[in-house]
Order: structure tokens, then C-alpha cells, then sequence
């Protein structure tokens, strides 16, 4: 292994230093000073000298946050100070109490005001950071309150987690040890991402915000934690070498001066009438914050005074909750329709006499899917609490059954689609029923962007927004309308000129000259992808004659099980895809059965991925499928080429070690562009 140059040993650390400072500038202070380009060229740079120098490669290193590989299971970790709970106030008379405890264990008189400090509390996940000499080497659970889970490698996902102490100019030193305590959370606009995704995909969805981070810090793949993009407050320390301070609140300003992420709404109070001001305050304010809070918390400020308070059983007598009552209402759903979402998933929403939660009038409230409306024997009719927090769409909590008059109906998942008319299935094992109308109008965009894709029908220049004006001008209601556009239909389109418009009519055009599996695949059947479409092809040989498969044909097909049979014949059965099959026909839309004449470019070569990519890894893979290559998961001395993405993981290392050959992810798709009709 060859030794780094000194200038270039200084550059790495220069950059690993910016790249977090700008981190800390982007995802604590929302305050950006270089466009994303220019930061990605500084991340761009480091890989590429970690990637020729893998002895530069540190623990703080931002290339480091994700790349760890799945776990089996979590280790215990033990805190050297507990996390204990705090005791919990809901009502003002219960934090007067607190305050006349605090000062008659002190020996204050009633009159006596004490310093206390107030901060939002949280809806999230406790975690415990453990820096040594500076640099973050473990972060865990609150678990028990004495040991948690070792979730470090997720942590390290959260960019707003510093992965090293920088202390500011006239800031505190950096302690030698210590564990800095905080909460991860989510965003509701994050939230409602992670579960419209998973509605999508057919898998159950988060019940609320909290929900939700608790699940994805407690990823045993780091890589599915980091796409769930995570945030965090911290509030506090536990054990501590060579730091010395005297109030709470100058915990937390050292805090933010070594580049931790702390809320920006804390605040001193004097007495406990400053603290019952502030939590009238955030009562009616919580609703505009874009994360969820069920309370304030409170606390002595003077650590001298906190410890003379100490604790009783497994709470400080110098802290309390004050938890917020929970943001409901009462209200009588009146109807429940069925909406349709863009991948064809039917959700049902509950239609309710309009009532005012936390501020906002609601009428709507989502109920999930049929499974969960059997749990919560929702009716029509049914009088229900409902809650909201912040922007989060409304759901009912539960049916107050005492008020039934016998009148109510109960919900039928419809058997066709509310949209179209198509057949509606709900494949076994899943809580997603879905419309399989290829030409239904409330997921249409998303068929024809799927049609024509670079793993389908391959039509370059028809992306997602000339896609969505071809929908919304009415000039595609099906997939097959593409084969039958004029050049004054797109000539009418906004921002297309005459060039473009020839360019895309031409690959389209070039488009009907295709393999059956590509076409297959391009159709959208419900758990038919790349490998299946190509297993099919090969089995059936023409579009007619899968066309025209009984369920039982289909299960004899190697890797096609009795649900992915049923899914087929279904999608078969609907007029709409009949009439799509023969508008595509009468179009000269000829498959083929065979590979295209690159076919075999690759074969007999096998490729592993590994890092983060520019395009799904499954797509990738599919695309040395493609050309008749093999693409694996683990590396060998078999393996021809390993592809690497950014902060790739312990394959790369495997690769070094094996002298298998590497390769960036943009020679990856130079190799792959030399290879005609995969662009």
C-alpha cells in the first residue's frame, strides 16, 4: 500500500473539517454558505482520495455516516450515568406542587423564587452520545435507564449528530469524555413521506411521528435509518471528565457551542409563574411547529441546587414533565369513501361532520386501510375521536360505541375501483388493496412514466413532466396513446419546440422495435419485475399467449408463485388492458422474445455493488441482467468488477483485499453506454 503525500494527508482533513462544518451550517443553523453542487464536489473529492488512500480514511469522516453493513441483532450498551424518566405534571396545580417541593427540600421560603429552565419536550426517541477525546464513538437507547441498544451505526446517519467535538473560539474546551443526551425525531412533512412510501409498497404505515423514529433508529441496516432522514434536539449530559459547570442552562450553551443541535425555544424563567407563562404560551403554539411536542419540561437550574434536590426511586426531584392533553376531538363520520392513490393503492377516508382539532377545522380523517378499520370496528354513522398533531393528517382514535344506535353501516372494501371500474385486489399478506386498471385515470402519470422508463420501453424524452402534460392535455389516457401522438399535439405543449418534439416522436418510433420482456415489465403488473417479465417471456415466448394464461399455467412458471399467477391473470382479464394490447398491436409495437442484439455484452461477467448510487442498486443490477451478466451480493474471487457508490461499505474492503477490480459508478454506465439500447 502505497503512503499518502503530506499534502494530500492535510487535504483530507481539511475537507472531512469542512464538509462538517457546512453539515453544521445546513442541518443545525439553517445556515447554508455553498450550493449544493459545491458541497458535493468537496464530498466528491474526499471519496476519491479515501478511495486511493484507504489508510486516510478516519471515524469522523462524512463518508463514514452511512456504509456500515446490516446488523444480525444490537449489542447492550451500559451508560455510565442513567437516563432516568422524569415524574409527570398535567394540570398547573401539579407544577405549583413541584415548585413548593423543590423549595421546601431546599429549605426556601414559599416566597422564594427559584431559577428554572423551561424546554419543549420532545415527542421522539431518548439517545445517549458518547464522545471520546472528541470524536463520537457510541450512541445507544435509553432502554432500562442503565443499559440500552448500540445504535451507533444508525446515529451515524443523522447529519445533524456531529460526528466530532469542534469547540468555537471562546467556547468550552472539548471534555475528554462525555455523554451527551438528546431526542430523535421526525419531521411531520418527513413523517408523511415515509408513510405515503409505504402505503405504496403495501406495508403498514407509522402511527405517528414518534412511531415512526423509534422504527427507523432501530434499523438493523443502517442504510434504510439514513433514508428516513432523521433529526435531533439534545437537552443534556450524562457522565462528564474535565467539564465543570455551574447552571443547566451553561450546559446547554456549551452544548451549542460545540456544534450540537439544540432547541431554540428554551428558556430561563424566574419562578414559577415565568414557567406556567411559558407553558400557556406553547400550548397554543405547538400546532405551528413543524415536529410534534406532547409538553414542556422543567428544570432547577442551579446544579448545586440539583444536587442537594438528588432523586427519588428513578426520577430527579429537580425535574417534571408537564404533559400536554392530548390535541382531540369528538365528531360523527358520516360516509367513508375510498380514495385512489397514484400506484393504484385504495385508502379509505373517513367523511365527518367538520370539527375544530387543535385549532383547525377538520372534515376528513384518514382510516388506513381495511385492517385497520376492522380493528377499530369503524361504521359509518359512528360517533369517534378523532386527533391531529401539527400538519399530520387527522385519524380516528377509536369509536365511542355507547352512542351506536344500530343504524350504522359497516365498511366493504369495494371490489372494483371507484376511479375506473377496474378489478381491485388485495394480495395475501398484505394491508393494500390496489386497482389494476392499467388506463385508470388517478395513477395514470405514474403508469406512463413506469412505461416509459429506461428498464421498459426505454423512450427518451418522456419523462415525468412532459408525461404529466401529455396526461393533463387529455392526449394519453392510456400507455398505448403514446404510439398514436402527432407532432402538432406536442407542438402545442409548453416548452417544446420543434427539435424536441421530432426527438421524442422518433424514440418513441425506435421504441416499438423491443424485447417481450421489456414490454412485459413495462405493462406495470403487480409484482412482476425486470427478472420475472424476462422469466415469463422466455416461457410464453408472445404477448398473446401469456395474454391468455389460466392462474394454473402461471404458478407452473419457475419463480412465479399462486399471488404473483393471480396478479397476472387478473391484470389480463380487464378490458382496459385488452384494449391497451391492441391499440399497441394495431401500432406495430412487434416484440421479440430474445435479448436485443447487445444481449450478450456481459455475459459470463458478474458485478457487485456497493455504496450509495446516482439510481436504485435493483435497477443497476437489472441493467447487467440486462446484457446477460450477473449480479450478485457478496464479493468473491469470482467477481469480475466491483461498482463502488458513495461511502461503500465492507465489500469495497473485500474487493482490496481479493485484488478484484473496482470501478466507479460512472464508469459503471460508460461501460454500459458502449452497449446499444442501454442509455
Amino acid at each position: 500500500m502505497r503512503n499518502a503525500p503530506e499534502q494530500i494527508v492535510k487535504r483530507a482533513e481539511w475537507l472531512r473539517r469542512e464538509i462538517e462544518r457546512h453539515n453544521y451550517l445546513y442541518y443545525v443553523l439553517d445556515q447554508p454558505e455553498i450550493s449544493d453542487a459545491e458541497y458535493d464536489a468537496l464530498f466528491r473529492e474526499l471519496q476519491d482520495i479515501e478511495s486511493k488512500y484507504p489508510e486516510l480514511v478516519t471515524p469522523d469522516s462524512p463518508t463514514q455516516r452511512i456504509g456500515a453493513e446490516p446488523l444480525a441483532e444490537f449489542e447492550t450498551y451500559e451508560h455510565r450515568t442513567p437516563m432516568l424518566s422524569l415524574q409527570n405534571a398535567f394540570g398547573e396545580e401539579e407544577l405549583r406542587a413541584f415548585d413548593q417541593r423543590v423549595k421546601k427540600f431546599l429549605n426556601l421560603p414559599d416566597s422564594a423564587d427559584i431559577d428554572y429552565v423551561t424546554e419543549l419536550k420532545i415527542d421522539g426517541l431518548a439517545i445517549s452520545l458518547t464522545y471520546q477525546d472528541g470524536m463520537f464513538v457510541a450512541g445507544a437507547t435509553r432502554g432500562d435507564g442503565y443499559r440500552g441498544e448500540n445504535i451507533t451505526n444508525n446515529l451515524r446517519t443523522v447529519k445533524s449528530i456531529p460526528l466530532r467535538i469542534e469547540p468555537s473560539s471562546g467556547g468550552p474546551p472539548a471534555p475528554r469524555f462525555i455523554e451527551v443526551r438528546g431526542e430523535v425525531y421526525l419531521h411531520h412533512h418527513e413523517f408523511q413521506r415515509i408513510n405515503e412510501e409505504r402505503a405504496e409498497k403495501g406495508e403498514p404505515t407509522f402511527a405517528n411521528p414518534r412511531n415512526a423514529a423509534a422504527g427507523s433508529v432501530r434499523q438493523l441496516d443502517p442504510s434504510v435509518t439514513a433514508r428516513r432522514r432523521l433529526d435531533i434536539f439534545t437537552y443534556g449530559i450524562g457522565h462528564i471528565e474535565n467539564g465543570i459547570f455551574s447552571t443547566h442552562y451553561e450546559i446547554l450553551e456549551s452544548l451549542r457551542s460545540w456544534r450540537f443541535r439544540v432547541n431554540p425555544n428554551i428558556r430561563r424563567c424566574r419562578g414559577i409563574k415565568e414557567v406556567l407563562d411559558y407553558v400557556r404560551e406553547w400550548h397554543d403554539k405547538r400546532e405551528s411547529l413543524p415536529y410534534d411536542i406532547d409538553g414542556v419540561v422543567v428544570k432547577v437550574n442551579s446544579l448545586a441546587q440539583q444536587e442537594a434536590l438528588g432523586y427519588v426511586a428513578r426520577s430527579p426531584r429537580w425535574a417534571v414533565a408537564y404533559k400536554y392533553p392530548a390535541v382531540q376531538a369528538t365528531t360523527v363520520i358520516r360516509r367513508i369513501e375510498i380514495q385512489v392513490g397514484r400506484t393504484g393503492a385504495l385508502t379509505p377516508v373517513a367523511i365527518m361532520d367538520p370539527v375544530e382539532v387543535g385549532g383547525v377545522t377538520v372534515s376528513r380523517a384518514t382510516l388506513h386501510n381495511e385492517d385497520e378499520i376492522r380493528r377499530k370496528d369503524v361504521r359509518a354513522g359512528d360517533t369517534v375521536v378523532i386527533q391531529r398533531a401539527g400538519d399530520v393528517i387527522p385519524e380516528v382514535v377509536e369509536v365511542v360505541k355507547s352512542k351506536r344506535t344500530g343504524a350504522e353501516v359497516e365498511f366493504k372494501m369495494p371490489d372494483k375501483c371507484p376511479v375506473c371500474g377496474a378489478d381491485v385486489e388485495r394480495p395475501e399478506g398484505e394491508a393494500i388493496a390496489r386497482c389494476v386498471g392499467i388506463a385508470c385515470p388517478a395513477q395514470l402519470k405514474e403508469r406512463v412514466n413506469h412505461f416509459t422508463s429506461r428498464l421498459a420501453m426505454n423512450i427518451e424524452g418522456v419523462g415525468p413532466a412532459l408525461a404529466e402534460q401529455l396526461v393533463n392535455e387529455g392526449l394519453v389516457r392510456d400507455p398505448a396513446d403514446l404510439y398514436y401522438l402527432r407532432e402538432e399535439d406536442l407542438l402545442r405543449l409548453e416548452r417544446m419546440a420543434e427539435k424536441s418534439a421530432f426527438n421524442v416522436l422518433e424514440a418513441i418510433e425506435d421504441s416499438k422495435d423491443t424485447t417481450l420482456s421489456r414490454l412485459i415489465y413495462a405493462l406495470g403488473i403487480r409484482h412482476v419485475g425486470e427478472r420475472t417479465a424476462k422469466v415469463l417471456a422466455e416461457h410464453f415466448g408472445e404477448i398473446e399467449r401469456l395474454s391468455h394464461s389460466s392462474v394454473e399455467e402461471l404458478s407452473q412458471v419457475p419463480d412465479v408463485g399462486p399471488v404473483v399467477a393471480d396478479s397476472i391473470a387478473r391484470f389480463f382479464r380487464q378490458d382496459e388492458t385488452k384494449e391497451v394490447l391492441r391499440k399497441l398491436k394495431k401500432a406495430g409495437v412487434t416484440p421479440r422474445k430474445g435479448a436485443s442484439a447487445a444481449g450478450g455484452a456481459l455475459a459470463g461477467k458478474t458485478f457487485v455493488f456497493t455504496g450509495a448510487l446516482s439510481i436504485p442498486r435493483e435497477e443497476a443490477e437489472a441493467m447487467v441482467r440486462g446484457l446477460s451478466g450477473s449480479a450478485t451480493s457478496s464479493v468473491s474471487k469470482n467477481t469480475d468488477f466491483v461498482v463502488v457508490g458513495e461511502n461503500p461499505g465492507s465489500k469495497y474492503e473485500k474487493a482490496l483485499q481479493l485484488g478484484v477490480t473496482i470501478i466507479s459508478e460512472e464508469a459503471f454506465f460508460k461501460m454500459v453506454r458502449q452497449v446499444k439500447n442501454v442509455d
